[in-house]
């Protein structure tokens, strides 16, 4: 099966014999770790307030 490498775009097959999978290099593996490194990609969460810290999933304070 081919994807495609989340850096450069280039087809890259599958399997155990690519080790950078989904990456097609070391090169393209290492320019996505910085990205995450310099807070270039995000997670979406949820804005949570200090009081809903506080309180369990119950809604009871803990």
């Amino acid at each position: 099966m081919n994807v495609e490498c989340p850096t450069c775009k280039k087809p890259v097959e599958w399997s155990e014999a690519n080790s950078w999978r989904p990456f097609c290099s070391e090169r393209c593996k290492l320019i996505d770790l910085g990205a995450w490194a310099n807070e270039e990609y995000r997670v979406p969460a949820e804005n949570v307030s200090p009081e809903d810290l506080d309180q369990g999933h119950d809604g009871q304070l803990h």
